[in-house]
């Protein structure tokens, strides 16, 4: 199979440990991207934080960020964006949560949160992007691209999780993509219909698509694509969903640096 796109997560995958590209990523990125493979980055991330991580890596193509809520071409203009519907973001965060759980707000242009969490920022010092401390009562509903829930207590995310879902499910999309975090975003936003549409754009076959992840948010891009491959250090739910996709190497090793070298730059 000749491959003509590769597809990557963020957070878990092309990025660190200290949620930084290593200076061996970025050589192989450029690298492969020089021998006219496309490189797309398909996110959870803030559409302002991913920008800044694309500049970084030299790349000119589509960009899917919010997990597909919101995609910029290769002239980093947006092609589509959808919110989530104002009641629904209003009665959700009108929910009870116990003080463990921290919430978080996506809108088109801000990260709002609603008191100083500095360890947030070690995730993001990498692009600049940060969040604004606000009264969610203060912002607008109509423009929430995403929110947000963050805990250590897993147990506690996942019954918020099957709470939400009773209640909203053919009204949003939602997703644990790791045992820290429950993400919402409208109805149908997920990666795997992302990456349907950028490949259809341009006339790319899904088959003829290579992508990495690690979360339950990746979950159907990786299920969707010719090659979907799965880093060690994913979530136990994501490896046991998709029992037949190669796992390769951890983040904090570059496997996906290794892996694209092996593939595609070795000489033969």
């Amino acid at each position: 199979m000749k491959y003509q796109a590769i597809v990557s997560d963020l957070d878990g995958t092309l990025l660190n440990g200290e949620h930084r590209f290593s200076d061996k990523t970025k050589k192989v990125i450029k690298e492969v991207k020089d021998r006219v493979k496309k490189i797309f980055i398909a996110t959870g991330r803030h559409h302002l934080d991913a920008l800044e991580l694309k500049k970084q890596l030299g790349l000119d193509s589509y960009l899917i960020s919010s997990n597909g809520a919101i995609i910029h071409n290769e002239n980093n203009e947006i092609v589509y964006e959808r919110d989530m519907e104002e009641d629904v973001v209003k009665k959700i965060l009108e929910k009870k949560c116990s003080k463990d759980i921290s919430r978080h707000i996506y809108t088109d242009n801000n990260w709002y949160i609603e008191e100083e969490l500095e360890e947030f920022k070690s995730f993001h010092q990498e692009s600049g992007f940060s969040y604004t401390v606000e009264d969610f009562d203060k912002v607008d509903y109509s423009k929430v691209i995403k929110i947000f829930f963050i805990s250590k207590n897993f147990k506690e995310l996942e019954a918020l999780e099957k709470e939400i879902e009773n209640e909203f499910g053919d009204r949003i999309s939602l997703t644990l993509s790791g045992e820290e975090c429950l993400e919402i975003m409208a109805h149908s936003v997920c990666k795997g219909e992302a990456i349907k549409s950028v490949m259809e754009r341009l006339e790319i076959p899904l088959e003829s698509v290579i992508a990495f992840g690690d979360g339950l948010n990746d979950y159907e891009m990786l299920k969707e694509v010719g090659k979907g491959l799965i880093m060690e250090n994913a979530s136990v739910r994501l490896k046991d969903r998709l029992p037949n996709n190669e796992i390769i190497g951890k983040n904090t090793e570059d496997g996906v640096a290794e892996y694209l070298e092996r593939k595609f730059l070795e000489i033969e």
